[in-house]
């Protein structure tokens, strides 16, 4: 229990349902569907539709769908809704042009945009309200507008010069000064409604097909892109195994490549080796630990993770005991490692939804169009920005993610559920780019290493690596004490204070000896968890 003498947010108590959003009209919308019968699924993709609304630096139409979703009978089933690169794309041909890599503000990073086909299927196959009902909360407040909030009005003013490049950006995203709306500022997104109001009457063939889809052709080739018709009528929606591993007695449960759910798992497999409830949790020797455990999952993540049909290697070898027993024994407690460069095995910007509902049905689901406003590329006439996950491959000539016609991409996002006793405890995710499979570790960590609830392992200081590369500094949050810094520089580490604080996370525990829901939400945003 925290201590109510200092500042901050309590956990959300409810019985019935629960849902836990980066922003308070998601989550309002989210429980108005639970409280009127509909299920999590429901209630997810309610919220997830009006956060991209009111978090258009986030998530929208023109992005990603995952989702775990864990059902009263205690099956989990994982759905895998990511765009893939353009059919007609010849990595040769981009390296003779000149390309050493893919722009992030560029036709060639935006790959099909699948996040609505997964709102139509999976409503289809696990919801109880259909794809209308759920975009009319998204719709009325992109028509009649909102007032933007501070985390939201902060990140935006990053991105300025960045939206003024591009025609529908400036129209869609900037004021009539070309600048961007600052906290309290009222904004409506009128184009952007009648795009819903077309998926919503017409479901995913008002988003790929018609004016809708035409526009988003349109505008990825006049930026240098070469998506087409047979690339937008082939979106897929597949569903795909989850992965696990167990850490002190619990289960967690991830996502498969191309998801870096495994990494998560990679890194808690090799934490469990040291006794991290002996360290204090914000002190040196615990950070230290946890950070050299993420540069050598994420030198494992850079090296084998892409698209499943091209990875050299599956996560249950990489999971294996002779991967992890060998990274493991890298670390030195009282030293940073040597910088390592790419590691091969021993011998060879985003809003997330977690939601549970008076059944117990609970959905942990993540929407993103990767970068603060993906590509900065927005359709003209339709209101849609376009996401740039494209940018996550390499243009590295046989490397298991080169980029390639018709191929997804290393994805960061990362919804993740946990189980004690064999039935799901948790719903959670932290979204926050390449952050996450390290803050999945972390919030883990918290809680079953150190007794945190959720809104306490939540709130807890965050560090990262800037650039997320292995042999980068570490990016601290402002809350990390001067003592652990101390203790850091004094194992070879180098910092510098982060300009954003890392991540952005939801949680809603399952208690099911008291019949109780306890949920968390992230307060570096502008979120809530409410229940009832």
């Amino acid at each position: 229990m925290r201590d109510f003498h200092f500042p901050g947010r309590s956990a959300v108590v409810a019985r019935r349902g629960a849902i836990a959003t980066s922003h308070y009209l998601s989550s309002a919308a989210g429980l108005e569907v639970l409280k009127s019968g509909g299920n999590a699924l429901d209630a997810a993709i309610t919220a997830a539709a009006v956060q991209g609304v009111v978090e258009p630096q986030m998530t929208g139409v023109g992005g990603d769908l995952f989702a775990l979703i864990a059902f009263p009978d205690g099956r989990i089933e994982g759905y895998n809704a990511s765009g893939r690169a353009a059919r007609a794309i010849d990595p040769d041909k981009l390296r003779a042009d000149g390309f050493t890599a893919i722009p992030s503000e560029h036709g060639l990073a935006i790959t099909v945009p699948s996040g609505v086909a997964g709102w139509c299927r999976l409503l289809e196959k696990h919801g109880t309200i259909g794809i209308d009902r759920a975009l009319a909360p998204a719709i009325d407040i992109a028509e009649n507008g909102y007032a933007v909030s501070p985390r939201v009005a902060f990140d935006w003013a990053d991105e300025v010069e960045k939206l003024r490049k591009f025609p529908g950006s400036r129209a869609h995203l900037l004021n009539a000064a070309g600048d961007a709306p600052k906290a309290g500022d009222v904004m409506t997104f009128g184009a952007l409604a009648s795009t819903l109001r077309a998926i919503a009457e017409n479901g995913e063939d008002g988003f790929y097909k018609g004016a809708v889809g035409a526009d988003i052709l349109e505008t990825v080739r006049a930026n240098g892109g070469l998506l087409d018709e047979a690339d937008l009528a082939g979106v897929s929606v597949d569903p795909v195994t989850p992965v696990s591993a167990a850490y002190r007695g619990r289960e967690v449960v991830e996502l498969p490549p191309n998801t870096q759910g495994f990494i998560a798992l990679l890194m808690l497999r090799i934490l469990e080796g040291f006794d991290l409830a002996s360290l204090d949790p914000l002190g040196a020797e615990r950070f230290h630990l946890e950070l050299e455990a993420a540069r050598l999952a994420y030198a494992v993540r850079d090296r084998h993770l892409a698209d499943p049909l091209f990875m050299e290697a599956t996560p249950e070898q990489l999971l294996g005991d002779a991967c992890v027993d060998a990274l493991r024994a890298r670390i030195d407690p009282a030293r940073r490692m040597p910088d390592m460069g790419l590691v091969d095995m021993p011998g060879s910007d985003t809003v997330f939804i977690s939601c549970v509902d008076e059944n117990r049905m609970a959905v942990a689901l993540i929407n993103s169009i990767f970068k603060t406003f993906g590509s900065c590329i927005t359709t003209q006439k339709t209101g849609v920005v376009l996401q740039n996950r494209g940018a996550g491959f390499v243009l590295t000539p046989g490397h298991p993610n080169c980029i390639a016609g018709g191929k997804r991409p290393l994805h960061t996002l990362i919804p993740g559920l946990m189980k004690s006793g064999g039935k799901v405890s948790h719903a959670f995710g932290v979204m926050g780019g390449q952050y996450q499979a390290c803050g999945h570790a972390h919030l883990v960590t918290n809680m079953v290493d150190y007794g945190m609830d959720v809104q306490s392992a939540i709130d807890f200081p965050r560090i990262f690596m800037e650039p997320h590369g292995i042999d980068a500094r570490l990016s601290v949050e402002r809350s990390i004490p001067q003592s652990t810094l101390d203790g850091l520089v004094a194992r070879g580490h180098d910092f510098f204070v982060a300009h954003d604080p890392w991540g952005g996370a939801q949680a809603i525990e399952i208690d099911r000896e008291r019949g109780i829901l306890v949920a968390g939400s992230e307060p570096r945003k502008d979120g809530c968890a409410l229940g009832y």
